[in-house]
């Protein structure tokens, strides 16, 4: 399928939106996209998302699961670094069989949800039911459990997270204001 067949099977895209000639939709007409966004190649989404304004999604990151009865969200000014992992769907590997040929076998599902000026380091793995506040990173090779107790601008790390330092918001936004992207 070429670029334009797959442009015309998106629910919507947003202008200056840039998708990887190697990037697979799995379900084209559940994507949402805003204006200013970059889908690199060799991405793969297969739920429902929603993707806003100036986001960037680097090469090889995944966004799966949910069954159809879950989605992602990326707020703007936002990013997903190369390699990391969305899941809206695992195997739960504390109470169940850690195989999908069993059909009683429950997983753990939940939307993941990510606020404005957020980002996820390289190969980072989120798992689901997580909301992601405004202005939270996170460093590269982390994973974030269910379910995570997070506070807004603030830098998390680890295997699994935890928490590093404050954020500085001003800082952060400055650029925004000086473009006249964001008002006062």
């Amino acid at each position: 399928m070429d670029k334009e067949e797959i442009l015309s099977k998106i629910k919507s895209y947003g202008k200056e939106f840039e998708l990887g000639e190697y990037t697979l939709l799995k379900k084209p007409h559940l994507l949402t996209v805003g204006d200013h966004c970059r889908i690199a190649d060799y991405c793969r989404i297969s739920c429902e998302a929603n993707i806003g304004d100036y986001v960037e999604i680097a090469p090889y990151a995944s966004i799966a699961g949910g069954g159809g009865k879950h989605s992602f969200t990326m707020k703007g000014f936002s990013s997903l670094s190369s390699g990391v992992k969305i899941w809206l769907s695992s195997n739960d590997y504390v109470n169940e069989l850690v195989t999908h040929a069993v059909p009683t076998v429950r997983e753990i599902m939940g939307d993941v949800v990510m606020e404005k000026y957020t980002g996820i380091g390289a190969n980072s793995v989120v798992m689901p039911n997580n909301h992601i506040p405004e202005g939270v990173t996170i460093g590269a090779l982390s994973f974030v459990p269910e379910n995570y107790p997070f506070e807004e601008w603030t830098v998390y790390a680890g295997t699994p997270i935890k928490p590093i330092k404050k954020r500085n918001k001003e800082k952060v936004l400055k650029p925004l204001y000086d473009l006249g992207i964001l008002k006062k």
